[in-house]
């Protein structure tokens, strides 16, 4: 591929990063040309290391493939004594063929009648808030599980927990940021539809340079809109603030809110000690909390943990943050170059 073709192919957030920090310590990043995804850094010292996206091995592969299994992930953190959802894992019929405890979609949804709707449904594998629901009665419940187990074969059925959600990110016993995730929403100025309000904060993140993609064919904005008696052509009084889904997942449209610096103190200490008996070193901690970020921890649950973090969204904020994302990442290179 010619000079020109690289000048103009816009490569991954990561790459991006990698590539101008690299020469900072001393090292050289390659990036793979067709689609900017993947790389390689040359140290100084000679030694070489590969990254796939957000992925590097700054984590052991056990414990990074623990995390991504949501499952595992809240029995090991159960295990631990933190606060975690009450859910169950249920299965598609493909799966329920092979495994020894076997438990269908329909004990599924008895589940969700015992523990209570709503109910979270999600997927166990997937990342990014992917087909993450929030369902109110057993149409939707089938609806939406049938969706999932068209895309794997494990899916969770949890108690849903109201409050505000976080992610602490660490590295190495230090909070590296923190910020509230709020999920997508728009306001209503009186004259301009859902959808047309949905499509300006489109426009806004493309000038941002934000990569999130509103995918006004969600189903999922559909249901939370029917719910709130809307639809996307129904235009909002001003100053209504109107939410378009439950997850609070910024690839799906959701915004966040920089709090590294009110943080208590408690809980960094929560996100560092979830990081470390998980066994890893870097880890992105979700946590929902009823009380004040800033305040002594009381009350928390744990949603999730992310052994490769996703920052792109959250440097996008401003200035500020996106340095806390490239210093982030100068401290990765320099672990990865004396491992």
């Amino acid at each position: 591929m010619s000079n020109q073709k690289l000048q103009h192919y816009k490569q991954s957030f990561v790459a991006q990063i990698i590539r101008k920090i690299s020469p900072r310590i001393g090292a050289r990043a390659l990036i793979e040309p067709e689609y900017g995804f993947v790389g390689m850094v040359q140290f100084k010292n000679g030694k070489r290391i590969l990254f796939r996206d957000r992925n590097f091995n700054i984590n052991p592969q056990g414990s990074s493939e623990i995390a991504r299994d949501k499952a595992y992930a809240t029995f090991f953190l159960k295990y631990f004594q933190y606060s975690v959802p009450e859910g169950k894992t249920f299965f598609s019929k493909k799966m329920n063929a092979g495994v020894k405890i076997k438990r269908t979609i329909d004990d599924g949804y008895r589940y969700a009648q015992h523990i209570g709707f709503p109910v979270i449904v999600k997927p166990n594998n997937l990342s990014q808030g992917t087909l993450v629901t929030k369902v109110h009665n057993k149409t939707e419940y089938y609806s939406i599980a049938r969706k999932i187990f068209k895309k794997v074969g494990v899916m969770i059925v949890e108690r849903f927990y109201s409050g505000n959600d976080y992610r602490i990110v660490v590295l190495d016993n230090e909070v590296i940021s923190a910020y509230q995730r709020i999920p997508l929403f728009v306001i209503g100025d009186g004259k301009l539809s859902i959808g047309a309000l949905l499509a300006k904060k489109q426009k806004k993140f493309n000038k941002i340079d934000r990569d999130t993609v509103i995918d006004l064919t969600d189903y999922r904005i559909r249901m939370k809109l029917k719910h709130e008696g809307y639809t996307l052509n129904s235009i909002l009084s001003a100053g209504i603030k109107l939410f378009l889904l439950d997850n609070a997942n910024l690839s799906t449209g959701g915004e966040a809110v920089d709090v590294t610096e009110k943080l208590h103190s408690d809980f960094r200490k929560l996100a560092v000690r979830v990081t470390k008996d998980m066994g890893l070193r870097m880890c992105g901690v979700d946590i929902i909390t009823s009380g004040d970020i800033n305040k002594p921890l009381t009350n928390y649950t744990i949603i999730e943990i992310n052994s490769a973090p996703g920052l792109d969204n959250y440097a996008s904020i401003g200035r500020k943050q996106k340095e806390k994302v490239y210093e982030l990442y100068l401290k990765v290179l320099k672990a990865l170059e004396i491992m």
